[in-house]
Parts: structure tokens; sequence; C-alpha cells
């Protein structure tokens, strides 16, 4: 008669599995996947706080920048008629009350980060079980949870680039690249080293969690984030085409 091994009950919060994930995420997944109950609270909790401290950051500055009449113009500005500009103008003046400023960026980023969080958790643990995984949602949501944690990283540096420079930031990720293709500068936007990372931990975690080969946790990781970057980009790029429509 053989006897399995209980799994290890989950602590509700466990901050100290921040550090290990970041740098022994080998280790730190493969304690993960023993807990018997769902860990991702920790790192959402975490990521929501960075996000919040981010809006608040930059909403600042933001505000701060109206009010000297600093306003980041549109790469074509001078194209436009004085009709254009004018309301341009003045669609930036109505924008820069507290609601514009604080709370709707706010509500805006925790709603992409736990939608997010959910949406990815879900197509990976289909593409996993496509794949031959065997994991649970419950597992497929803790992975992805603790997977994010490099964008941790990513807010705090953005928070102290911008206490440093005195200013929001403009063009995030690789978007400076783009030149003047929209589409292009919001898939751009969108990748930085903090994406890979999060990409190498999320391989590592659903071959640990879900059982699968290396080369088949990549194809799956790797194709629903290609997937969702460019629906994402595509979404981005409508917004501002309707934006830009709007303000005409």
């Amino acid at each position: 008669m053989t006897e399995s091994n209980p799994s290890v009950p989950a602590r509700r919060f466990d901050f100290s599995k921040i550090m290990l994930v970041l740098l022994q995420p080998q280790k730190a997944f493969t304690e993960i996947t023993s807990e018997s109950a769902a860990s991702w609270l920790t790192p959402m909790l975490t990521l929501s706080i960075s996000a919040a401290l981010t809006v608040f950051v930059s909403g600042y500055l933001k505000a701060r920048a109206a009010m000297m009449g600093e306003f980041n113009l549109p790469p074509d500005w001078q194209y436009w008629t004085p009709d254009m500009q004018n309301n341009y103008m003045q669609a930036q003046q109505a924008t820069q009350g507290a609601v514009f400023v604080y709370v709707m960026p706010l509500v805006s980023a925790l709603i992409g980060l736990w939608l997010g969080w959910l949406i990815l958790g879900g197509l990976l643990h289909l593409g996993s079980t496509l794949l031959g995984g065997r994991g649970s949602m419950q597992s497929a949501l803790s992975i992805v949870g603790w997977a994010s944690l490099p964008f941790l990283v990513r807010d705090g540096l953005r928070i102290i680039f911008m206490l440093l420079a005195g200013h929001a930031i403009v063009s995030p990720g690789l978007s400076g690249f783009a030149g003047g293709a929209v589409f292009l500068a919001k898939v751009l936007s969108r990748l930085d080293v903090f994406v890979i990372w999060n990409a190498v931990l999320l391989v590592i975690g659903f071959s640990i969690a879900d059982g699968l080969p290396k080369n088949k946790a990549i194809i799956g990781v790797a194709a629903v984030l290609l997937l969702l970057l460019f629906v994402q980009a595509g979404l981005g790029t409508m917004i501002s085409g309707l934006g830009g429509t709007l303000t005409s």
C-alpha cells in the first residue's frame, strides 16, 4: 500500500515568495504547485498596489505639467487646422480634473490587471490542456499571478524614473522606434525586457505545474502571449483612431 504526500497548505499572504520567484523561479514554482490552495492573492494584491502608485505619480506629474501650460502635442500637430488645434487644447483642459487624472486611469489600470490575469490564465490553461498538460485552472491562475511579478519591478523603476525626471513616461516600452505607425507603436509599447522575463517565468511555471515538456510550454506561452499582444495593439489602434476622429 502506498501513501501519497499530502499537499502543503498555502498561506493566505506569503510575501516571502516574491523574491524567491524573481531570483529562484524553479524552486519557487515547485513550492507553489505543491500547495493545496490557490496562492494568487499575494502577487495580485502587490501588483495592484504598484499599479496604483504608478497611476498616482504619473497623474500628479501630468497635472503639474498642465498647470504650467505644458501639453504633449500629437506628432502631426503642425498639419492640423487651427480649429482642430483649438478643439484639442480645449479637450486637454477639460480633462485635468481629479476624475480624469487619477480615478479613471486607476480604475482602468486595475480592471486591465485583473481582467488580463483572468483571460491570460484561462487561455494558458486551455493551451496547456490541448498540449497535454494536466494542470487545473486554479494552478494556472496562481502561476500567472506569480509570473507577473516582473511587472512589479517595472512599476518600481517607472516610479523612480518619473520622480527623478519630473515628468510622466511618454513612450513606454519600445514605442519610440515605431515612427508614425500607430499599430506598430501599440505593439512596441507593450514589449520590453519585463515582458520577456514574464514569459520565461510562465514557461517555467507551466512546465512544472502541468507536467509539460519545456518545448511545449514555450509553444503554448508564446502563442497565447502573441495573440493577446496583437489583439491589444489592434484595440489600442482603433481607440486612437476614434479619439482622433472625435477631436477633429
